[in-house]
């Protein structure tokens, strides 16, 4: 039983009056990414192998001489997880807004954790 679970009705309602629509997103996001098994991105850690699912807020490409990147913000309404596509410059389906879930180990880049390469199955639009 969830905490929301054991709350009274009254107390739940009240609670979502007074939310702001950040919140309710974030609430949302968490329970589809509990649903489909997904561990919370705020709980990962350094070394972890983890299966996140959240919604992509940014995707950027990076252009290096030595190596491109394709990097894409995960938020799954706990905390942000960075995936990095080491050597691509596009990737279908990888755009802001979609829902998907990543796997991969957590390393951590300039106090940002991020996993490389992960392997990444794409949710259908909503």
């Amino acid at each position: 039983m969830t905490i929301d679970e054991r709350r009274s009705p009254l107390r739940r309602f009240i609670q979502r009056l007074t939310a702001s629509e950040a919140e309710l997103h974030a609430e949302e996001l968490q329970r589809e990414s509990a649903e489909c098994g997904a561990i919370p991105v705020g709980t990962c850690s350094r070394g972890q192998r983890v299966s996140v699912s959240g919604r992509l807020r940014t995707v950027v490409y990076t252009p290096r001489t030595n190596l491109p990147t394709l990097e894409a913000d995960l938020y799954d309404g706990s905390d942000v997880i960075t995936l990095v596509w080491l050597g691509r410059r596009h990737i279908a389906g990888i755009e802001p807004g979609r829902q998907l879930t990543a796997r991969g180990r957590v390393a951590v880049r300039d106090d940002r954790k991020v996993i490389y390469n992960p392997h990444y199955e794409l949710e259908a639009p909503r």
